[in-house]
């Protein structure tokens, strides 16, 4: 019997008692635990209980407000971080119930992936890196990290949200090997080391990745054809796109307009599920292991299949050329760059009274902390208070 079909049952006192799940799952009765150690809630598992912290939290809330690459004025139905993250959510969890990974833990970590980001997206990202250069610099996967482990003010006994181990190592899917040493100096053998080794992560972490890039790549072709940035006839030469567009046609001849850019669209990310799903478990049987300890030392398995890897590697290029490179969309990020870095000086000179500066940060770092956390249009009225400009008039 294949690798992938075979359950593994753990029968712990309590919930997720008799939870089936692939050998190489993550279970919650084999979690490493919270920082600070907690009672076992009664009727949730522990990331069961660690998606619901992130549900809860403010910074999950400001992400409705914040940029996916269209800025949050310019239109109400494009993608904001919230409902990307809920898209990337929806489609880990709808394989990891076929690959036999933890849904819950997958759903925490999609949940939670984006709570660093800046307002402004990449292009506020890059401007308070390059304000940050010389006090360490500022990575959104980190920030995410910072965001549930001490920014956020909830709890009587503890900073953060205390999430278990397996989440906070999912949330960072990227760390520079400075930070990555800061973090481990701090927390030895905690969430930065595999960075040091070299290790892959969780499966469900892995597939939380590949989740997000299936994610951004389809509602930023709909978001694109919406704003007439790009339009479908151009999509239409991307092979992948094109592929599903020629299936659609040949099943409903008359279609057109948004309802083929929908079914061409609902067919790419059902081909590109099924692929995942299909590339795992190849992967998984090819790789021989049979325990979770094994995952970290196996290499990326939850993966495409070649094919389908170039053909998602050339929609990315399509999609990076052609929208995120467009005039109007570029005009627009250097205005929101020179926001950010316009507050970052002005809050390094003038900190404003609430804000937050915690032992052994710099100031820099808690104006950072500050800026990251604001929303699009709090950043823009917060600069529109001090300039007397308004940027996106």
């Amino acid at each position: 019997m294949p690798i992938d079909s075979v359950p593994i049952e753990i029968e712990p006192a309590g919930i997720g008692a008799g939870l089936a799940l692939h050998p190489l799952a993550a279970h919650p009765a084999r979690t490493r635990g919270r920082r600070y150690p907690e009672l076992p809630a009664p009727t949730r598992t522990d990331f069961q209980r660690d998606r619901d912290r992130i549900v809860h939290c403010t910074a999950f809330r400001r992400l409705v407000y914040k940029t996916q690459v269209f800025l949050n004025h310019e239109g109400d139905l494009f993608r904001t971080r919230l409902t990307h993250s809920l898209e990337v959510a929806q489609l880990g969890r709808s394989i990891a119930r076929s690959l036999g990974l933890n849904e819950d833990l997958v759903e925490a970590i999609s949940l939670a992936h984006d709570l660093g980001h800046t307002p402004f997206g990449h292009s506020g990202q890059h401007a308070l890196n390059a304000c940050m250069q010389p006090f360490g610099g500022f990575e959104h996967n980190l920030q995410s990290l910072r965001v549930v482990d001490c920014l956020e003010e909830r709890y009587p006994a503890f900073d953060g949200l205390n999430l278990c181990f397996e989440t906070r190592a999912g949330i960072l899917k990227h760390c520079t090997r400075p930070h990555a040493e800061a973090l481990e100096a701090a927390e030895p053998g905690g969430v930065a080391q595999r960075f040091l080794l070299g290790h892959a992560p969780s499966l469900e972490a892995q597939l939380c990745n590949l989740a997000d890039e299936i994610a951004y790549n389809a509602h930023d072709v709909d978001d694109g054809v919406r704003s007439g940035l790009i339009t479908l006839e151009q999509v239409a030469q991307v092979p992948l796109f094109a592929r599903f567009m020629r299936q659609a046609l040949a099943d409903h001849p008359r279609l057109q307009g948004r309802r083929l850019l929908f079914e061409s669209i609902r067919l790419m990310l059902s081909a590109q599920v099924y692929d995942v799903i299909d590339a795992t478990r190849a992967a998984i049987a090819e790789s021989g292991i049979t325990r979770p300890e094994q995952v970290p030392v196996a290499g990326v398995l939850v993966r495409f299949s070649a094919g389908m890897r170039a053909e998602s590697t050339a929609l990315k290029r399509f999609l990076s050329h052609n929208l995120y490179r467009h005039p109007k969309v570029t005009d627009s990020m250097d205005r929101a760059q020179r926001v950010v870095t316009d507050l970052f000086a002005l809050y390094c000179d003038q900190p404003p009274a609430h804000l937050v500066q915690r032992p052994g940060d710099s100031r820099e770092r808690a104006v950072a902390d500050y800026i990251a956390g604001m929303t699009d249009r709090y950043a823009l009225s917060a600069h529109r208070a001090w300039s007397g400009q308004s940027l996106f008039d």
